[in-house]
């Protein structure tokens, strides 16, 4: 394989992996929306979050920057509030519904200062930002079980399990078992990161979510010490080998009951079998080695729908216009000179 190693840490590290300035400023919109959520409650005597949860890819610290062609922020952060399950009561006494409980946090977030007002969705309550993207906000009741456990509960269509730190403490442990380094948030982490980047590359692309995308990272990667271009080429063809001749369906890591896909033909699931199967053809020479490293760096650039890997093309040329250079010089330093009488 045409070796681009080095030039896919640059692209990892300046390209993919989200800048921790924007990471800081997500966090300053969680913790935001955290107080303006207790300060409404509290003012309107409502029941307060016991805590709150952080989930998702701001968790498991696999979010992305968006892509070259579409510089508009389309990353979220999922940040869940938990509440006593006693403590959410209805006006006559009763257990509030999953649409009560998410109501009453989507209007304390509503304090008139949002272009686009929160809303309600099945499973969470969205805030809208004009930099285009989001929080969201999951709601979940908490409780003691007869065995005495603590249990979490989601307000969905209806109250359902849900425990959202057994997916982030899970991909965690994965990362850290899996991965053959501690560099840059370890291998395993930074392939759900480059194949997310792959998998929202086109806007016209509409390919799974990125929790399946690391489910299957998770049954597929195979560590590769200081390669990552190799890792991720033998990770994109192990999936594509799994969706084709094993089946699309992905299923919860933590809850093999609860399907994360829509059945056996997921649209989703098929398309992304179909861009897999593009890519892989596109890297046939890098691959075997049939091209030389100028058209590999221009596979990637087209692998990811990006310029970045053209600066490294023409650093090449340069190298290898030093080279011949050098070459000529040292071939007319050694020449034999010619006899003349």
């Amino acid at each position: 394989m045409i070796n681009c190693s080095k030039e896919f840490g640059y692209f990892h590290d300046e390209h993919v992996r989200l800048p921790e300035t924007e990471r800081k400023e997500m966090r300053e919109r969680r913790k935001a929306n955290q107080n303006r959520l207790r300060a409404d409650l509290e003012a309107k005597e409502k029941p307060l979050p016991k805590r709150h949860v952080k989930q998702g890819s701001y968790a498991m610290h696999t979010m992305t920057q968006p892509p070259d062609k579409d510089p508009t922020p389309n990353y979220d952060i999922d940040d869940g509030a938990v509440f006593d399950r006693a403590a959410l009561k209805g006006p006559q006494g009763g257990d509030m519904t999953p649409r009560e409980a998410r109501d009453m946090v989507r209007d304390a977030l509503d304090d008139g200062k949002f272009n686009t007002k929160p809303e309600t969705l099945k499973n969470c309550v969205r805030v809208h930002y004009e930099a285009g993207y989001h929080v969201d906000i999951p709601v979940y009741r908490e409780f003691e079980d007869e065995a005495g456990n603590i249990r979490l509960e989601l307000a969905s269509s209806e109250w359902r399990k849900s425990d959202p730190t057994e997916l982030t403490e899970w991909f965690n442990a994965a990362v850290i078992n899996k991965s053959p380094d501690e560099l840059n948030g370890r291998q395993m982490r930074r392939m759900v990161c480059l194949l997310k980047k792959f998998a929202r590359s086109r806007a016209s692309w509409n390919l799974p979510s990125g929790l399946i995308i690391s489910v299957l990272v998770d049954e597929n990667y195979a560590p590769n010490d200081g390669h990552d271009d190799e890792a991720l080429h033998g990770l994109m063809q192990a999936i594509y080998n799994r969706l084709r001749f094993i089946g699309r369906q992905v299923y919860n890591p933590r809850d093999r009951t609860e399907e994360l896909t829509k059945g056996t033909d997921d649209p989703k699931m098929r398309e992304f079998e179909d861009r897999l199967a593009w890519a892989l053809e596109r890297l046939g020479d890098v691959i075997n080695g049939t091209c030389n490293k100028n058209e590999a760096l221009k596979r990637w650039n087209e692998i990811f729908n990006t310029d970045y890997f053209s600066q490294f093309i023409e650093e090449d040329k340069k190298a290898e216009a030093n080279r011949l250079n050098i070459l000529v010089a040292s071939t007319a330093a050694t020449a034999p000179k010619q006899w003349s009488p």
